[in-house]
């Protein structure tokens, strides 16, 4: 909610949460892609609380782990894991195979739903790189070891600025931010 207010410049309490519809239904995220599982949370949070829902599915794919973590990004070291044991696991697996590529990417689908069953989507992807260790503290994630390209640098060691502007999640938020008067004029 934060990085969302944060980017599209909304005032604090203009975007409502989950925590603000008690009982609405935890949405099992088992679609093999990242759009499959925002327009799967977004459809059902808009159907259960009968408005606009807003969902995010994001992840890191990294070409020397043939794409891993991808959809299993936050729980890829299991279920529950935290952003540290994910951060690990991922850093030991590329450890072991010293010869596969670094390269990586994150990548961001956001669906926006309405509880007709419409549903629109805004992506965001950003090149990079796996750093060998993690640096810096700012973000949260795989963060500290993902350095952009034309960076030396980690997501985790920039200002949030910064990064919203560089990021995944960034360029799909500025493009639902360019779309967003249009998808509620034409679906009133």
């Amino acid at each position: 909610m934060e990085e969302i207010q944060r980017i599209l410049a909304l005032p604090t309490g203009d975007l409502l949460s989950l925590d603000d519809f008690p009982g609405c239904p935890e949405v099992i995220e088992d679609g093999t892609t990242f759009q499959a599982n925002a327009d799967k949370k977004a459809l059902a949070v808009a159907a259960f609380t009968n408005t606009a829902a807003l969902a995010d599915d994001s992840g890191l794919v990294v070409d020397g782990l043939d794409g891993a973590p991808g959809v299993y990004s936050a729980r890829y070291a299991g279920e529950g894991a935290t952003d540290g044991q994910n951060v690990a696991k991922l850093l030991a697996e590329l450890a072991a195979r010293p010869e596969a590529p670094r390269s990586a990417r994150f990548e961001c689908v956001l669906s926006l739903a309405r509880p007709d069953g419409s549903c629109v989507r805004f992506t965001g992807t950003v090149a990079g790189h796996i750093a060998e260790q993690p640096q810096g503290h700012n973000g949260f994630g795989y963060d500290p070891i993902f350095i952009p390209e034309g960076y030396d640098t980690s997501f985790a060691c920039m200002e949030a600025g910064t990064k919203d502007a560089l990021s995944h999640r960034g360029a799909a938020l500025a493009a639902l931010a360019q779309q967003i008067n249009h998808f509620f004029a034409i679906k009133n």
